[in-house]
Parts: structure tokens; sequence; C-alpha cells
């Protein structure tokens, strides 16, 4: 295993986004999961990757604030994304083999299409169901709430 990549909205946070006037004003972020993220990750070599469909500089501080170096906001594509991730860092010679290097966290089904291409797939206790029937790890947390954690733990343990 080389890296986990994460969705952010119902994965790294509760999924509610709080908007004012101006727009996104607020998300909600767990320390534990922040904490598998800056720590736990990099004892054992594993590179974090985010990948989400809505930009936000809410995201952009969270990590700075973890040092996770590689994330990127406004994908709808997460494959094409993880494509050229995987040619940037040289994970592998040949794309077939990128995906057994890496594992995916989503909720949703714009995480459906990468999740069934990727070695390991989590989902926190509340992704939808059509995400929960192809995961190898359902967190019994939800997003936002720990399961993020859960996840870098499991995978720490297979590898």
């Amino acid at each position: 295993m080389k890296a986990i990549i994460f969705d952010v909205d119902g994965t790294l946070t509760d999924g509610k986004i709080y908007m004012g006037n101006d727009g996104e004003v607020m998300k909600r972020f767990d320390v534990k999961d922040g904490c598998g993220i800056h720590d736990l990750m990099p004892m054992h070599n594993l590179i974090p990757i985010i990948i989400t469909a809505r930009s936000s500089s809410i995201v952009a501080n969270r990590c700075k604030e973890l040092g996770v170096t590689y994330y990127y906001q406004g994908c709808r594509d997460k494959i094409k994304k993880l494509d050229e991730i995987a040619e940037e860092l040289h994970f592998c010679k040949d794309f077939a083999g990128i995906y057994q290097e890496v594992a995916y966290m989503g909720d949703d089904i714009i995480d459906l299409p990468v999740m069934k291409k990727c070695r390991f797939k989590g989902c926190p206790s509340d992704a939808v169901s059509e995400v929960r029937e192809i995961a190898d790890f359902i967190s019994v947390n939800a997003g936002g709430n720990g399961a993020v954690r859960e996840f870098i733990e499991w995978i720490i343990k297979r590898i």
C-alpha cells in the first residue's frame, strides 16, 4: 500500500455544509481522524491524499494543518485525478497496478467508480447503500466522527 485516498464531505466531515450569505462558512472535522492522517499514516509510509468534488478554503486550511501535500478540490472525475496523481508520484509502471497500491474511503455515489477499482474500499456507517454494498470496511462511526481513523487503523493491520 502506498496511499489512502479520502473524500471530504460525509467522510472527513459529518456532511453538513454551513452556509452564510457569502458562502460556505464552516465544516466540522474530527480530531481523531486528524491524528490518524497526521501521525499514524506517516509512521507506516502511507501517503494521505484528498480528492473532493467541492472546493473550499476550509479544506485547504485543514489539509495544511494536517500536513497533507496532495489534496485536490473541484474533482468530479476521481479516476482521472488518481491516474494523474499516480503518474506524478510514480506509484506504478502500469495503470492497472495503481489501484492495487491504494485504498479509498468515500460515502456517496460520486465515489463509486474509483472505489470499485481500489484494492481496499472503506466507508463511514452513514454512507449511501450503494457504497456500503461494495465496501470492504464499514466503520461503526458516521462520517466526521472518527470513521477515517478507524479505516486507517484497519488498513495498517493489513499491510
